[in-house]
């Protein structure tokens, strides 16, 4: 089943202008032709389907060259287990942040540097379970990622030795590593975990497992609203853009406060201070699972 856009025409009805309205109406396969494909930008149709299959083309290319980790595997970890299951102990829970072998010292400070090193050998980890085709493809995409940023720095940028271009490599691909892994644990480990058997309805998984972060210029530009300062309404929707998150955010705030159910937020120094401070009680040590009694 596809998508097929209708706009109304403007005009007055007894005196008062008429707004267009824009309405979206399913169109079985069975009615869908020739005539439901757009020849022309003034086409009332609009294929949502092709513009679909162009962004999973773009989205499925363009991860591994950027990032150099396939986005199914991104998909699957981030929207399918994370928001399906967000602080189910085992399932959605951010424990792949945890590195109980390390100290607090060097997980906090040192080891975000090694994420440009750790996620193509992740990525190849995750490459081992899918057909030969599939990696393959997946695995040229990594490698020409990597090289095209190493061939630019050498050819473009005036690296004069390898081992200069390669240590911009690794500069440059951790400038954002610190925040990146602070913020993943931070909204979500310290609070309410769940058993996979007892977990809650949504709308109090959501407000009791999640929690924003204060809007900061920098923080915001690299990663968005979503990932900061509106992570609970990001989980609550997951499908809204950032700018709509940010205005639906007093919206959420007031009706969770309506409900008496909790709105998180806290400050990044603080979360950090907190996590520095407890960090074998929420990085090491398994979490104690919460269990809610008496909430409809």
């Amino acid at each position: 089943m596809t998508l097929q856009l209708d706009l109304g025409t403007a005009g007055k009805v007894q005196g008062k202008a008429v707004r267009r309205r824009t309405t979206w109406r399913p169109v079985p396969l069975k009615q869908r032709g020739k005539s439901s494909v757009p020849t022309s930008c003034g086409d009332t149709g609009w294929c949502c389907s092709e513009l679909r299959d162009r962004a999973q083309v773009i989205c499925h290319s363009g991860s591994p060259v950027c990032t150099a980790f396939p986005a199914e595997f991104a998909k699957y970890g981030h929207v399918k287990m994370h928001h399906g299951y967000t602080n189910v102990v085992g399932l959605g829970d951010s424990s792949t942040w945890k590195l109980p072998c390390l100290n607090r010292y060097i997980y906090m400070f040192f080891a975000p540097f090694l994420i440009p090193i750790l996620t193509p050998l992740v990525a190849l980890e995750h490459l081992r379970k899918v057909e030969l085709r599939s990696a393959l493809q997946t695995l040229g995409l990594i490698s020409l990622g990597l090289y095209s940023h190493y061939w630019l720095l050498l050819n473009v940028s005036g690296f004069r030795s390898p081992s200069s271009a390669l240590a911009c490599m690794l500069l440059t691909r951790s400038l954002l590593a610190h925040p990146y892994i602070h913020v993943n644990i931070f909204q979500h480990i310290g609070l309410p975990m769940f058993s996979p058997d007892k977990k809650p309805r949504r709308i109090h998984m959501m407000s009791l497992g999640v929690l924003n972060l204060p809007r900061l210029p920098v923080l915001d530009w690299a990663f968005g609203h979503s990932l900061i300062s509106c992570h609970v309404e990001h989980h609550l929707f997951p499908t809204l853009s950032d700018n709509m998150c940010l205005k639906v955010k007093p919206v959420v705030s007031k009706f969770l406060h309506e409900k008496q159910l909790p709105y998180n937020e806290d400050s990044y120094l603080a979360r950090f201070w907190l996590f520095f401070d407890r960090y074998e009680e929420f990085m090491v040590q398994a979490p104690p699972i919460t269990e809610l009694v008496g909430l409809q």
